[in-house]
């Protein structure tokens, strides 16, 4: 298995138009955020003020991987299996939890990707990695992003991974599509993103840290028009 489902996204100005052009704005990104990666805490809460981040988070990493398609890049994106006793059925990046043996956050990201989808690691071309998300669950999440050019092979693990799929970047660079709800829980109001795709339902941490990269991939274009 190589490819996922992929669907046609709009967009009236495509940012990206190569993997080559992305790893190129991403850098410049990188280096315009290098002083908010290092003082801002990303998570749940901005868009919930005065929801508390647990003391102590597990740290976990995930992958996000840019696949380099012939008409534009796209995101790869998992929806977890049924059978999960957490966050069954959601859609997420491949990760997980950090284990001792494991050297840094980046190789918790392949490891687990490996496991679950077994894209081989050396596969995966890691051009950095965004600012920690942190989880009302008490997560704490290390955003690895790296790009994967075809051909390459998937072996997913049924038991925890349902569907692979993947979305274009622009369908992720557009401010239209990073939609804001609502929904009550334990009795307050919990606002989160969601993503308008047709098929799956694209929201919460994975949703936040898709904005988080488009802002950043956004912000570092702008400044590059504006000279």
């Amino acid at each position: 298995m190589e490819q996922g489902d992929i669907f046609s996204a709009r967009n009236d100005r495509r940012l990206v138009l190569s993997l080559d052009d992305f790893r190129n704005i991403f850098s410049r990104a990188l280096r315009q955020n290098a002083i908010r990666d290092q003082q801002d805490v990303l998570g749940d809460h901005n868009l919930n003020p005065g929801m508390s981040i647990p003391e102590v988070s597990k740290p976990a990493a995930v992958l996000i991987p840019v696949i380099g398609r012939d008409q534009e890049p796209t995101i790869l994106l998992t929806r977890r299996s049924d059978d999960l006793n957490h966050h069954a059925g959601q859609v997420s990046f491949p990760g997980g939890r950090h284990e001792k043996s494991d050297s840094n956050m980046r190789d918790t990201a392949l490891r687990e990707t490996e496991e679950e989808i077994g894209l081989n690691r050396n596969a995966v071309e890691v051009i950095g990695e965004l600012p920690k998300y942190e989880t009302r669950t008490g997560f704490s999440v290390k955003p690895i992003v790296g790009l994967i050019k075809p051909p390459f092979e998937l072996n997913v693990d049924q038991k925890e991974v349902a569907d692979v799929f993947e979305v274009p970047i622009s369908f992720v660079l557009d401010r239209k599509n990073h939609e804001r709800h609502s929904k009550e829980w334990q009795n307050s109001v919990r606002h989160f993103y969601v993503f308008p795709h047709p098929k799956y339902y694209i929201w919460g941490a994975t949703a936040g840290m898709l904005v988080n990269l488009a802002e950043l991939i956004l912000a570092a274009d702008e400044t590059s028009r504006n000279g």
